[in-house]
């Protein structure tokens, strides 16, 4: 296992344990982080996010194909959870791509079926609208909102 895929295996290692501080220690301070819902975070706003979620607990997580060059990797992930808003159980499939630079994470993009995630997520209005943009910018803005006011509550993130 190189360097890379190293760091790819302690940031999921330590997202297992919920270990939010172990998960922000493999990021760069230049990072950029997007997935479906939360689009070009800063890395004060990454580490806030993992923060934030590592507080609503995973029921499950497991991490596989991992594989890192110099430059970058990737890695599969599945999350089951209980959504926070709804109180529904998710079943999450993320394929995860990463770039590096100096030991250090400074891109990380999380890909997942929206459509397939907002289903679980939300039910009946996910199977309905969950497939529209204006239900997809719904929960970004929902999401970032609650991501906001989560910082202004962490002055480590301030």
């Amino acid at each position: 296992m190189n360097a890379n895929e190293q760091l790819i295996h302690t940031f999921y290692k330590a997202f297992e344990k919920a270990d939010y501080k172990g998960m922000q220690a493999c990021y760069a301070d230049n990072l950029v982080f997007n997935d479906e819902v939360f689009i070009n975070l800063s890395a004060k706003e990454t580490k806030a996010m993992w923060h934030m979620l590592s507080e609503t607990g995973l029921s499950k997580l497991s991490f596989s194909k991992i594989k890192a060059d110099d430059r970058q990797g990737s890695a599969h992930w599945v999350a089951e959870y209980t959504f926070s808003l709804t109180k529904r159980f998710v079943i999450n499939r993320i394929d995860a791509s990463f770039k590096f630079k100096n030991g250090k994470i400074v891109r990380h993009t999380d890909r997942f079926n929206f459509i397939n995630w907002s289903r679980q997520a939300f039910g009946l209005t996910g199977i309905f609208i969950g497939w529209t943009p204006f239900f997809k910018n719904k929960v970004r803005k929902t999401a970032q909102a609650r991501l906001t006011a989560f910082i202004s509550k962490h002055a480590e993130y301030q």
